[in-house]
C-alpha cells in the first residue's frame, strides 16, 4: 500500500499580493496608477517577464508618446484638431506610469529587488520625464510663440524636484514635511501626485491645448515652491542635527570637568 503524500505547490501571487507592496505616490496614484501597476505586474509574472523588462517598456512607451506629442506640436499650434493626440498622451502616459509602478511590485513580490534594478528604474524615470517635459514645452511654445524662454527653462529645471525628493525618500535622510494622512491633506498633495499631474497634462492637451503655457507656469510655481520649502525644511533639520551633538559634547565636557574637580578634591 503506497502512502499518498503530495507536496503543496507554492501559491501563485494574485492581484492583492502585488498591490499590497506598492510604494504609494499619493491619493490618485494609489487609487488608479498602483492598481493598474498591480494588474500589469500580475500579467507580467504569469508571462515570465522580469521587472527590468517592465522598466524598459515604461521608458520606451513614455518616450514614444512624448515624441508623437512633439511631432504634432506645430499642427496643434496651427489650430488642428488636437484631441486625438491629447487622448493618446492621456492614456499612453498613464500606461507608462502603470509600468513604472508594476516593475517595483513585481520585483518585491518575486524577491528580485536589486541595487542594479533600482538604478535602471531611476535612470529610465529620468528619461521618460525628460520626454514629458519636452512634449509639454513644445506644445506651449507652438500654441503661444511668445512663451518666455525663462519660463520653459524654469519649468524644465523645477520639474525634476519631485523625482529627486522621491529618490531621497528611500535613503537614510528620508523625511516628510507633512506627515498627516488625513483626507484633506492628501487631496492638497494631489498637486504633486505624479499620476494626477500627468492626468491633468493629458486633459489639457486633449480639451484645451492653448492653456498649456498656463499649465507649465502652474507646475513651475508648485514645484519651485516645493523646492524652496524643502530647502528650508532640510536646512532646519541639518541645523538641529548639527547643534545637538555639539550641545551634548559641551555638556559632557562640563560633566567631565566637574568629575575631575571632585576627584581632585577627594585626593
Amino acid at each position: 500500500m503506497r502512502s499518498a503524500t503530495t507536496s503543496a505547490e507554492p501559491a501563485r501571487p494574485g492581484f492583492g499580493d502585488f498591490y499590497r507592496v506598492n510604494r504609494g505616490g499619493g491619493l490618485f496614484s494609489e487609487a488608479v496608477s498602483q492598481r493598474l501597476g498591480a494588474a500589469i505586474a500580475l500579467a507580467a509574472h504569469r508571462l515570465g517577464l522580469s521587472p527590468t523588462t517592465l522598466t524598459v517598456a515604461n521608458v520606451l512607451l513614455g518616450l514614444a508618446i512624448s515624441s508623437v506629442v512633439v511631432a504634432a506640436a506645430e499642427r496643434t499650434g496651427a489650430g488642428a484638431p488636437p484631441w486625438t493626440i491629447g487622448l493618446l498622451a492621456l492614456v499612453g502616459w498613464q500606461v507608462a506610469y502603470g509600468l513604472d509602478c508594476a516593475d517595483g511590485q513585481l520585483a518585491r513580490v518575486t524577491g528580485r529587488t536589486s541595487a542594479a534594478g533600482a538604478r535602471v528604474d531611476v535612470l529610465c524615470d529620468v528619461a521618460a520625464q525628460i520626454g514629458l517635459v519636452t512634449a509639454l514645452s513644445a506644445v506651449a511654445v507652438a500654441v503661444r510663440p511668445t512663451t518666455p524662454v525663462w519660463l520653459v527653462a524654469a519649468f524644465a529645471g523645477t520639474w525634476m524636484v519631485n523625482l529627486v525628493t522621491s529618490v531621497m525618500q528611500s535613503g537614510p535622510a528620508a523625511a516628510s514635511m507633512v506627515t498627516s494622512t488625513a483626507l484633506p491633506v492628501r487631496v492638497v498633495k494631489l498637486i504633486r501626485d505624479y499620476g494626477a499631474v500627468i492626468t491633468a497634462a493629458g486633459l489639457v492637451l486633449t480639451v484645451a491645448p492653448r492653456g498649456t503655457p498656463w499649465l507649465i507656469a502652474a507646475f513651475t510655481v508648485i514645484n519651485g515652491g516645493f523646492l524652496l520649502a524643502s530647502i528650508a525644511f532640510a536646512a532646519r533639520r541639518a541645523h538641529s542635527a548639527a547643534s545637538g551633538p555639539a550641545t551634548d559634547s559641551a555638556a559632557g565636557g562640563a560633566a567631565d570637568h566637574a568629575s575631575g574637580q571632585a576627584r581632585a578634591t577627594s585626593r
